[in-house]
């Protein structure tokens, strides 16, 4: 089984890769590429990032890789991470980027001034472990208990049209959508790389994804 983890200059590749890695415990060939053509013909696809949206946007298109993640997310195990999860979605308020319209809906930059229950402001970009509440049953959620926290870097979130392409949640301080998902496709808000043995577990039950759910 070939597993390509999309490589277009932005996100933190190598530590995504090596997290992948080091829970290949059925022996797939697991390779960062940026050839649109290695991504295509892989069984399984990683698409992380990290940065600004713009950025992403413009490195995905120099790189040609922007009709590959399309042509990947009709068929194959597809697994979005932060950046890579928000190009999934048709827009972002991130300098009114256009992204790649897999899924309907937008991605929308916290409100300002933002307080917790005890009415202390909370700061963007929301930084830090926060809890990751399921909404749907999946099959990546496997040994994965429910409001298990996982890692975030982010001062956007996921706005989808469709509130059923929301698997799981997550506050700050309001509820808000963290893992998106339809068919054979899964993402994730958060870093599953920087999330220790829950992201791991996470990417594990991927490796063993057939892309149904």
């Amino acid at each position: 089984m070939k597993v390509a983890v999309i490589d277009y200059g932005m996100g933190n590749l190598h530590s995504v890769l090596k997290s992948v890695q080091s829970v290949n415990d059925i022996g797939a060939d697991i390779f960062l590429t940026s050839d649109p053509e290695r991504v295509v013909k892989a069984d399984k696809v990683v698409f992380p990032g990290q940065g600004a949206m713009p950025d992403c946007m413009r490195e995905l298109n120099a790189h040609g890789l922007a009709e590959a993640v399309r042509e990947t997310t009709q068929t194959k195990p597809f697994f979005g991470i932060c950046v890579g999860a928000q190009l999934l979605f048709e827009r972002s308020e991130e300098g009114d980027t256009p992204g790649l319209g897999i899924f309907k809906g937008e991605v929308k930059r916290f409100a300002a001034n933002l307080r917790d229950a005890q009415g202390e402001r909370l700061k963007v970009p929301h930084m830090g472990w926060n809890r990751v509440f399921q909404t749907v049953p999946h099959p990546l959620f496997a040994g994965i208990e429910d409001g298990e926290r996982f890692y975030f870097v982010h001062s956007y979130h996921f706005a989808p049209q469709d509130p059923q392409l929301t698997l799981a949640q997550s506050e700050y301080p309001d509820r808000f959508s963290c893992i998106v998902g339809r068919g054979n496709i899964f993402a994730t808000q958060f870093h599953t790389e920087k999330s220790h043995r829950a992201g791991l577990q996470m990417m594990k039950n991927f490796l063993a994804w057939d892309g149904t759910v």
